[in-house]
């Protein structure tokens, strides 16, 4: 447990702490009856389909997370018989390391590059999907390094223009932005319960609208209508944790409850001001959208300091920040710090401000040195 002198700042790893409903909802489940574990299963997968603007609770997949569901969409989706598949420099390596399986079987995986002014290039997308060979889109809402969101929203419309298909990877953005699954309009989305949306490890969802094409075959399948293909069915994933189920059931709950555009602003606000400052003292910070179409990330770097040295260094200081390569070693590539990765700071819903002053002193201190 950490001391009252601690600070968390890694809120884009995992959130923290969460609700007390959660943690409560946990507890409580844990020695709750088998005889009623079918029952809370129903009535946590339709709220959180409900949460999420999924009419048919059908089209959610519950799975162990956001990496489960990854792997089970581009495994299942049906290309139409094209032959490539474009992504984003930004993706995480849940997204990345399947899609390089599917190059090793013979798709041709390419990057859509960013631009001077946008974390994707429109332009370059579109003449791409413009030739006619591109069975899917596969990309991350929001780059989890510099916290970068992608004009996903745009991508999905140019995609369908050309008929290929959108799986979105949406980890970071779930709990903080309102999403409605169904309006938004990808054919798959991918999302995790322990990061935005406060919930614990272990639980995940894919949603796989009703037009998703997928090639799905075997006993783990199910047709839930006659004219419709073959979609995956729960076993595809094993056996949902009914304990993380729970908690991420009073996390939609508890997320139902507050204004999370009023904390997406302060978190924004918060970030901001750090950026600011670190500037100020030298630090290079990473980043290319304007902060509206941020995620309250910041990634930064100190010349000739190591990101794990200086984040060990802050350790000491109490201040818990994220450092490396996030898991995202394509997205170092893109931004030249594969060598020695970034530090990360990301804050949370509701994070206080003493903390961030805190914080911000800490890390000025330590950029200075």
């Amino acid at each position: 447990m950490m001391s009252q002198q601690e600070i968390y700042l890694n809120h884009a790893g995992t959130s923290w702490p969460k609700p007390k409903i959660v943690v409560d909802t946990v507890r409580d489940a844990m020695t709750r009856s088998p005889s009623q574990w079918d029952e809370h299963f129903s009535q946590a997968r339709h709220a959180i389909a409900e949460f999420f603007g999924i009419l048919n609770p059908e089209l959610l997949l519950l799975t162990p997370g956001c990496t489960s569901s990854i792997a089970v969409a581009i495994g299942d989706v049906d290309l139409g018989g094209r032959h490539r598949v474009l992504t984003s420099a930004w993706e995480h390596h849940a997204m990345h390391r399947p899609l390089l399986k599917l190059a090793d079987a013979g798709v041709t995986v390419e990057y859509v590059p960013p631009s001077e002014e946008s974390s994707l290039d429109l332009n370059h997308l579109e003449d791409q999907l413009s030739k006619g060979d591109v069975g899917l889109v596969a990309i991350t809402a929001s780059a989890n390094v510099t916290g970068d969101l992608l004009p996903f929203e745009a991508v999905i419309e140019l995609a369908h223009r050309h008929d290929a298909q959108v799986l979105l990877d949406a980890a970071q953005v779930v709990g903080w932005l309102d999403l409605d699954f169904a309006a938004l309009g990808a054919d798959l989305i991918a999302f995790g319960g322990h990061k935005g949306l406060q919930g614990p490890w272990g639980i995940g969802g894919l949603y796989v609208s009703d037009h998703a094409r997928l090639n799905c075959s075997g006993a783990s399948c199910e047709l839930p209508q006659a004219d419709r293909p073959l979609r995956p069915g729960y076993c595809d994933v094993g056996s949902v944790d009914q304990v993380a189920l729970a908690g991420l059931h009073a996390a939609v709950g508890w997320l139902n409850r507050i204004d999370r555009s009023v904390h997406m602003d302060l978190a924004r606000e918060q970030i901001g001001h750090m950026e600011v400052v670190l500037k100020d003292a030298g630090a290079r910070c990473y980043g290319i959208e304007r902060p509206s179409r941020r995620m309250p990330s910041l990634a930064f770097s100190v010349d000739d300091r190591p990101s794990a040295e200086l984040a060990a260094s802050l350790r000491t200081l109490g201040i818990l920040v994220g450092s490396g390569l996030q898991c995202s070693p394509l997205a170092h590539q893109t931004l030249g710090t594969a060598s020695d990765g970034l530090v990360r700071i990301s804050v949370g819903m509701g994070q206080a401000s003493h903390e961030i002053q805190a914080a911000i002193e800490a890390i000025r201190g330590q950029v200075t040195t």
